[in-house]
């Protein structure tokens, strides 16, 4: 059924690519490349063609967008989402895929304190440079 230039299903609404990207805050060619790459695959298509997304396709790319940044890897992300459908579907060996996911954790951690690190030092040069202008009449 179509609402309002929407479809929905008895699963949700879907939208197309370009109200995902804009949901998510994500380009179309980046949601194009993640499809690419296997990371998110569209609910359905519509009658002509175009990919539509749901709710539960938003929440797969904003974990790979928070992913992205902390520099893990395309095989990683795809991992990493392999590991929440298991744990969702309740399929698998739970306790060897919530060793994998706090592996996962652990390394975001590590990764995120690195990038804290950076911060710090950056804003420190940034001082720096405040206070030659300072010293010499600069501002």
């Amino acid at each position: 059924m179509i609402t309002g230039g929407h479809t929905v299903t008895m699963t949700g609404r879907h939208m197309q690519i370009g109200e995902a990207a804009e949901r998510v805050g994500l380009s179309i060619r980046t949601i194009r490349h993640y499809e690419d790459a296997g990371l998110i695959v569209p609910s359905a298509r519509s009658d002509g063609g175009f990919r539509l997304y749901t709710e539960p396709d938003l929440d797969r790319l904003r974990v790979v967008k928070r992913m992205k940044p902390l520099g893990f890897t395309l095989d990683e992300m795809r991992d990493l989402l392999a590991i929440l459908d298991e744990l969702t579907a309740g399929t698998g060996e739970r306790t060897a895929l919530l060793q994998r996911l706090a592996g996962y954790h652990e390394a975001a951690q590590a990764r995120v304190q690195t990038l804290r690190d950076q911060l710090g030092t950056a804003e420190g040069f940034a001082q720096q440079m405040q206070d030659h202008l300072d010293h010499h009449g600069g501002r």
